[in-house]
């Protein structure tokens, strides 16, 4: 079974509102669209959040954010502060992308770090704590 993430400091999330993203590409994997939901509403449970809203991009390569709808929106949410949530849940880094240019998908991160949108990881064995990476 994995442990759950290290959260920076865990009663500063409760009570919050979060949005889920969940991306599975068109080629099998172990983890589809319903198994990244359930995991995130387990971790929402867990820490007291409320999902308020879900980005996805089912059966899109995360190779380019081209065609890819749910990340688009999500960013374009952050960026016109429209987003009604202060937290963004992931279940892994690579739920953003494999870009061939490995900075892309921090760069996405970092768009919401900039509107004070907290991104949570929440099958990754260390904390998204700003800090460098920090291991069990």
């Amino acid at each position: 079974m994995a442990r759950p993430p290290l959260l920076p400091n865990t009663t500063s999330i409760k009570g919050k509102h979060a949005a889920m993203y969940v991306r599975m590409s068109s080629t099998p994997q172990d983890h589809s669209i319903e198994h990244q939901c359930a995991r995130l509403q387990q971790f929402a449970n867990e820490h007291n959040l409320e999902i308020v809203k879900m980005y996805a991009d089912a059966g899109k390569s995360g190779l380019r954010i081209n065609g890819r709808d749910g990340l688009q929106e999500l960013i374009a949410d952050v960026q016109a502060r429209r987003a009604d949530f202060t937290i963004v849940l992931v279940y892994d880094v690579s739920r953003w992308g494999r870009f061939q240019d490995t900075d892309e998908g921090a760069y996405y991160e970092y768009i919401c770090r900039q509107a004070g949108i907290q991104v949570i990881y929440c099958a990754e064995p260390f904390a998204n704590d700003g800090s460098p990476l920090r291991q069990f």
